[in-house]
């Protein structure tokens, strides 16, 4: 696995299909998380799961069915995450 940062609020991780819904699930316990992008080796988005405050358990059970079919099918993939931004936003 592998680890990209692209800015303060932007990282990608390259993770095989097998690794797949650990790591998210990994991000998604993480709590700072507003978007997952899954993407294929090719760059497009298989799957964008936006994440908001108090989305956990029963209701993220599609979304896992959703991201196995995806990992049972890729060999390869990229999973783009758009992080909250921890400080003040002043607009």
């Amino acid at each position: 696995m592998t680890e990209h940062e692209h800015g303060p609020d932007d990282e990608r991780f390259e993770v095989r299909g097998e690794d797949l819904l650990s790591k998210v699930k990994e991000l998604v316990r993480e709590g700072n998380i507003r978007r997952i992008i899954i993407e294929n080796d090719k760059g497009e988005t298989l799957i964008e799961i936006p994440l908001t405050i108090g989305v956990v358990g029963a209701v993220l059970l599609p979304v896992w069915a959703a991201i196995g079919a995806i990992a049972a099918v890729v060999t390869n993939c990229t999973i783009k995450v758009e992080r909250k931004d921890e400080g003040g936003d002043d607009h």
